[in-house]
């Protein structure tokens, strides 16, 4: 039941409507709250998820540069040893 009747409100509406907007206010602070938790829950699953994609494309990167590594070691003592020419 509404704790202020409607005498009370009819002598003094300020504090009627005061008491009205508190409610609301705490009612948006509430749900707002909650809405942003769940948001950053919602977050952290998907960074989670790309923290393991990362992973997977920085280990795929280190084997892409140590292959690379090895080919240019292999073209450069093939082009030493003259059994390759020397692309300009």
């Amino acid at each position: 039941m509404i704790p202020i009747k409607f005498k009370e409100f009819a002598s003094n509406p300020v504090v009627g409507t005061l008491f009205v907007v508190l409610v609301a206010i705490g009612y948006l602070y509430v749900d707002v709250r909650s809405t942003f938790q769940g948001q950053a829950k919602n977050q952290d699953v998907k960074i989670e998820k790309l923290e393991t994609r990362l992973d997977v494309v920085t280990n795929a990167l280190r084997r892409c540069d140590s292959s690379l590594a090895a080919a240019s070691t292999k073209l450069s003592t093939l082009e030493q040893l003259g059994k390759i020419q020397k692309i300009n």
